[in-house]
C-alpha cells in the first residue's frame, strides 16, 4: 500500500502495480503494437511500389515511429492512462498526487519507453522497478507517474461487537459532539480486531481510549464497567443516534410529500407503530452469548459459559453488582 497526498492535503491508499502485472501489460500492449506496424508496413508496402527506396525507407521510419511510439503515448493520453494491456491487467497510470495523466505524461513515459523497453528488450525497465520501493521504471521517475492496480479485492466490513446488555441504553445522556472523527476511527479499529490482540495490550488501548472518549464528553467511565464494554456502548449510542437523525430527516422530508411522519418510507408495509422511528432502535436480539468477550478475561472480566435455564445468557462480562 502507498499514500499519496494530493494537493488537498487528502491521503490516498494507492496498491502499487508490481512487476509480473506490469510485465504482462506491457507485452500486450506491444503485441497489439507489432501486429498494427505490421499491417501498416504491408499496407505501405502495396501502395507505395512505384516510389524509390529512400522514399520507400523513409515511409518504414515514419509509420514505426507514429505506430511503436505515437499509438501508445495518444492512447494513454485519451484513455487516461489506461492502454489495452493495463485494461486488461487492470492497471492504470496515474500522477504522484493520484490524478489522470496529461499528454506530457504519456510522451515522457513513451520517449524514455522506446529506451528502456524496445532498445533493451525490458531489461533496464525491470531492473528500475525491482529497484523501485514502489515498482516505478524510469519513464514514471522523469514523468512523474505511478502504475497502480484499479481492481483491488473489496475488503470485508469490519464487526463492531455490540455491548453486554445490561449497557444497552445506559449512556444515551452523554454529550459525544466533543469526540472527534479520528477518536471515533480508533476505537472502531479496536473493537473489530481487539480479539486479535494480546490480552494485557488490548486491556490498555481500552483503558486509554476510554479514558480519552471520557474526557471529550465530560462524564467519567462509570465504576464496575469494563473499558471495552464502556467503548462498544457508546459506538452502539453514536451509531443508534445517526440512525434517528436519518430517519427523522426522512420523515421530514415524507411529511411535507404527505406522508404520515414517523413512519418508514421504505417500509411498504408499515402498519402502526412498525415503522417508527424508535421502534428501528431496539437491542440486538437474539443469544447474547455468541458476543464475543471484551478486554480478553483480563483486569477482573471473565467470561461466562453454558449459563443454565433461566439465567441471563453468558456475555462475557460480570455486570457490576
Amino acid at each position: 500500500m502507498s499514500e499519496l497526498v494530493t494537493g488537498e492535503a487528502v491521503a490516498l491508499e494507492l496498491r502499487p502495480a508490481r512487476l509480473p502485472s506490469r510485465a504482462l501489460a506491457v507485452l500486450l500492449d506491444l503485441v497489439v503494437a507489432v501486429l498494427a506496424y505490421f499491417g501498416v508496413s504491408i499496407v505501405l508496402i502495396l501502395t507505395t511500389a512505384s516510389l524509390d527506396v529512400a522514399a520507400r525507407t523513409a515511409l518504414s521510419v515514419a509509420a514505426f515511429v507514429l505506430v511503436l511510439v505515437g499509438g501508445p503515448i495518444a492512447v494513454e493520453t485519451l484513455s487516461h492512462g489506461r492502454s489495452l494491456g493495463k485494461l486488461a491487467c487492470g492497471l492504470r497510470v496515474v500522477r504522484d498526487d493520484g490524478g489522470p495523466i496529461r499528454f506530457r505524461h504519456a510522451l515522457v513515459r513513451g520517449a524514455i519507453g522506446v529506451v528502456e523497453i524496445l532498445m533493451t528488450f525490458g531489461v533496464v525497465a525491470c531492473i528500475a522497478s525491482l529497484v523501485s520501493e514502489r515498482g516505478r521504471r524510469l519513464g514514471d521517475v522523469f514523468a512523474g507517474t505511478l502504475v497502480v492496480r484499479e481492481r483491488v479485492p473489496e475488503a470485508r466490513t469490519a464487526f463492531v461487537p455490540p455491548p453486554p446488555p445490561w449497557l444497552a441504553g445506559r449512556f444515551s445522556g452523554l454529550d459525544l459532539s466533543a469526540v472527534p472523527d479520528g477518536l471515533w476511527l480508533a476505537v472502531r479499529q479496536y473493537l473489530t480486531r481487539m480479539q486479535q490482540l494480546d490480552p494485557q495490550v488490548g486491556w490498555a488501548m481500552a483503558e486509554r481510549l476510554a479514558t480519552d472518549v471520557a474526557a471529550r464528553t465530560g462524564a467519567p467511565v462509570p465504576q464496575g464497567v469494563p473499558p471495552a464494554a464502556y467503548l462498544a456502548a457508546v459506538v452502539q449510542e453514536r451509531q443508534a443516534r445517526e440512525v434517528r437523525r436519518v430517519y427523522a430527516s426522512g420523515a421530514t422530508a415524507a411529511g411535507s410529500a404527505g406522508q404520515p411522519a414517523g413512519t418508514d418510507p421504505t417500509n411498504s408495509n408499515s402498519g402502526s407503530g412498525s415503522g417508527s422511528v424508535t421502534g428501528a432502535y431496539a437491542p440486538p436480539s437474539g443469544p447474547v452469548s455468541s458476543a464475543p468477550a471484551y478486554g480478553g478475561g483480563t483486569g477482573g472480566v471473565s467470561a461466562q459459559g453454558g449459563a443454565a435455564a433461566g439465567e441471563p445468557p453468558a456475555t462475557g462480562f460480570v455486570p457490576p453488582a
